[in-house]
């Protein structure tokens, strides 16, 4: 149990569960499936379509390269980014909307 009595499955679900993180878990789970079948179709084994997922899911996901080189090592990489950026976007989108009314006066 963390400090508010909550624990940290329940805190990841609530944080993963906002608009804007499910948002972009959608938008990387398109660029993944765009990116796997492009690189199926492509017969000179020269396609970089395999970026394009591995960015937007950084900087979790450029860390997570140095896994054995494998096609599922790549996949895992972005799919762990993708739920470490989603957390944390999740985290700011409820903080802002939340907000904390008027700022100190100056």
């Amino acid at each position: 149990m963390t400090g508010s009595g909550r624990s940290l499955l329940h805190r990841l679900r609530h944080v993963l569960g906002d608009v804007v993180a499910l948002v972009y878990l959608a938008v990387c789970a398109v660029l993944t499936v765009w990116a796997v079948v492009v690189s199926v179709y492509d017969s000179s084994g020269e396609s970089m379509a395999g970026v394009i997922p591995l960015l937007a899911t950084a900087p979790v996901s450029l860390v997570l390269l140095v896994l054995p080189d494998h096609a599922a090592m790549l996949v895992l990489a972005i799919a762990l980014g993708a739920v470490v950026n989603a957390a944390v976007i999740g985290w700011c989108s409820r903080a802002l909307r939340r907000g904390s009314g008027p700022g100190p006066k100056p």
